[in-house]
């Protein structure tokens, strides 16, 4: 029995791997995740320069540019990558300057006297500037703004300065379950249940696709001539589940190269290049997930065993529903109520932040299928703890007991089953029968 499960299992996953369009597509995934990682060192290969230091010329009609260059270094140090930006007095005509920036990625700031708003500017760039780069020249501008209104009322910068104080406000939280917020734990999460919800619609695909050209091509039936219809069921759920793993496995060793070669080409310095205003937006998000990091470090063991078996409860269900059809197209009919249980999972994982609170959300997280994606959202966002994981995880295993016991007494008669004509019928006597 264990010698033709072995065997079935082997020649399963060998159809899947062992064929060039599986080698052809690892070769692209290999070169597209490689070069989406280095795709700054790559453009500079072919001229593209991300270390070129920008310059912003300012033609100075107010004199105001040593107090705005002053505030605009001040401001970007404060953010990486920002180094390479000059701020110089430009001594030529407004119209030479204008000239100047189409044939560069420079920066031309007119900054002129206003009878009315004290100060006025007109910015010129050959493309849009980023919108770091547009907040400092504002910000900069409306400080200089700022000295000159000082200036002309007498008030001196520590009088402004005990104006313009903010009182601070000490948070203190009580509760000890209390997370981070809850759309930006949704944001997190998301980045890790799509790769998840894209593996579960490619298994189920998979095995739906492997049982029905074996029922097209009539072999069905000399496969089940040697060998019983369990051991045909295990073989196609351990192989299409041993083939996602490799798969997955195979995409982490390509980021694995990918970093590495960034990290060789970059002398040590994978951030190098980043564009300064992804920069920030990398900064922030480092800052205020570093309690949603920890916490999910905390549940990775739970999650691995949720998403296995998980995994199995959907190649089981594909399985026996596509043992009930007869050709693709009617499994992928089939296919749609395992494809929308899927997306509830996933939308309410990704909008679990909106929905914080809801006893319908947590309810929600003990349904098998569904709780792969949504109760680890929750856990990190504090809505269920540790016990609420276990009663999921219990749960999906009943569920996986249920769909072997009477999965696979329908998986008997529906697998050399050609016909739909009373296949329903059939299948519900199939379930009485002990």
């Amino acid at each position: 029995m264990k010698r033709k499960l072995w065997f079935l299992t082997r020649m399963s996953l060998n159809k899947k791997i062992k064929t060039k369009w599986f080698y052809i597509a690892n070769l692209l995934f290999l070169v597209l995740i490689v070069g989406l990682i280095n795709v700054d060192s790559i453009i500079k290969l072919f001229g593209g320069d991300f270390d070129e230091t920008r310059q912003i010329l300012v033609i100075d009609k107010a004199n105001v540019f040593d107090t705005f260059k002053n505030n605009y270094m001040a401001g970007s140090k404060y953010i990486k990558d920002y180094d390479n930006v000059e701020v110089n007095i430009y001594d030529k005509s407004y119209d030479e300057g204008v000239a100047e920036i189409k044939e560069n990625d420079n920066v031309l700031l007119l900054i002129e006297e206003d009878k009315d708003n004290y100060l006025k500017a007109t910015m010129v760039s050959n493309e849009k500037v980023g919108t770091i780069t547009n907040t400092l020249i504002t910000t900069s501008l409306n400080n200089a703004r700022s000295e000159i209104a000082l200036e002309k009322y007498g008030i001196t910068k520590e009088m402004y300065a005990d104006i313009e104080g903010v009182v601070t406000i000490d948070d203190i939280v009580l509760s000890e379950d209390s997370k981070e917020d809850g759309l930006l734990i949704s944001t997190v999460m998301q980045v890790i249940t799509l790769p998840v919800f894209m593996l579960i619609m490619f298994l189920v695909q998979m095995i739906g696709a492997e049982v029905n050209e074996e029922k097209t091509t009539k072999s069905m039936e000399i496969i089940i001539s040697n060998v019983s219809p369990k051991i045909h069921f295990l073989s196609k759920v351990i192989s299409s589940n041993a083939f996602v793993l490799i798969q997955s496995l195979l995409l982490l060793a390509y980021g694995f190269i990918g970093v590495i070669i960034r990290f060789i080409v970059s002398g040590g310095d994978i951030l190098q290049g980043v564009d300064g205003d992804i920069m920030s937006v990398i900064d922030t998000v480092n800052i205020n997930t570093s309690g949603i990091v920890s916490s999910i470090t905390l549940i990775i063991p739970v999650l691995i065993v949720m998403l296995i078996l998980t995994f199995i409860a959907y190649s089981l269900l594909a399985g026996i529903l596509a043992s009930m059809t007869t050709n693709l197209e009617d499994f992928q009919q089939l296919q749609t109520p395992i494809t929308v249980i899927s997306l509830v999972g996933y939308y309410l994982s990704v909008m679990a932040g909106v929905f914080k609170g809801s006893i319908f959300i947590k309810i929600m997280s003990y349904i098998p299928f569904v709780s792969s994606l949504l109760a680890p959202t929750l856990y990190v966002m504090g809505e269920v703890n540790a016990i609420d994981l276990m009663i999921s995880i219990a749960l999906l295993i009943g569920t996986i007991y249920l769909l072997i016991k009477y999965g696979l007494r329908i998986y008997k008669v529906g697998i050399l089953n050609y016909s739909g004509n009373g296949l329903w019928k059939k299948m519900a006597e199939a379930i009485k029968e002990k």
